[in-house]
């Protein structure tokens, strides 16, 4: 196992697609619900222990080899918003397509082809995570981390917050990445012997909300 590999693939310049994305953010500093540092850090704990919670498990389940048309199907079960499916399904397409250029493999080729529209992100993680050689934490890591980062990245340009800042945000959620992580990874091993159904299934009204109110907008910064 390559730890070097990890480093790439969680790279915030891994050619991914997600700097054209807020994670919710957007929509939620123009409802004012982020103003600053400290509002940031509890948008990205709260997104963290909910939307961040999920696509770690999805990951998670993923990268042990837990079929991905089961675990595309779970992830829309998990996403009642049209708009926020449509965005996992962008993001693992251009992560799909990043991940065969750099570790190219049979799995990767057999998903793009499977899903020729697009799967869910987190699933697209776990799959990524076992060509370039990763486990399942790495893979959970890998969407628990950027399920904020992404969020807080934004923010620097949506507020012109310090980017110092944002890091402290990031660095002092860190420890409940680490939990989040942990959970994840105990509901992915389960799922082979017991299904997707013991996959976490937390939900986050406010960013369904946002997500669906952000896609109306005839002018914005980031694509969700």
């Amino acid at each position: 196992m390559s730890r070097a590999a990890l480093l790439v693939l969680a790279d915030g310049r891994f050619p991914a697609g997600g700097h054209a994305h807020s994670g919710g953010a957007e929509a939620a500093v123009r409802a004012g619900r982020i103003t600053d540092a400290g509002s940031l850090e509890d948008f990205c704990r709260g997104r963290l222990h909910s939307a961040g919670l999920v696509a770690a498990s999805l990951a998670a389940a993923a990268a042990v080899g837990v079929d991905p048309g089961a675990l595309d199907a779970a992830a829309d079960a998990r996403t009642p918003s049209p708009a926020l499916r449509g965005t996992a399904r962008k993001l693992g397409r251009q992560l799909l397509r990043a991940a065969r250029a750099t570790w190219p493999c049979p799995e990767l080729d057999t998903v793009a082809a499977r899903f020729p529209k697009g799967t869910h992100q987190p699933v697209v993680w776990g799959v990524t995570a076992r060509a370039a050689g990763l486990g399942d934490a790495d893979a959970a890591y890998c969407a628990a981390y950027e399920s904020v980062s992404g969020a807080a990245t934004a923010v620097v340009r949506l507020l012109s917050l310090d980017p110092f800042d944002a890091v402290g945000v990031l660095a002092r959620v860190a420890p409940e990445v680490d939990r989040v992580v942990e959970r994840a990874v105990g509901a992915g091993r389960r799922v082979p012997g017991e299904g997707v159904e013991v996959l976490p299934s937390v939900s986050a009204p406010l960013l369904e909300i946002g997500a669906e109110l952000h896609a109306g907008w005839g002018v914005r910064l980031f694509a969700s």
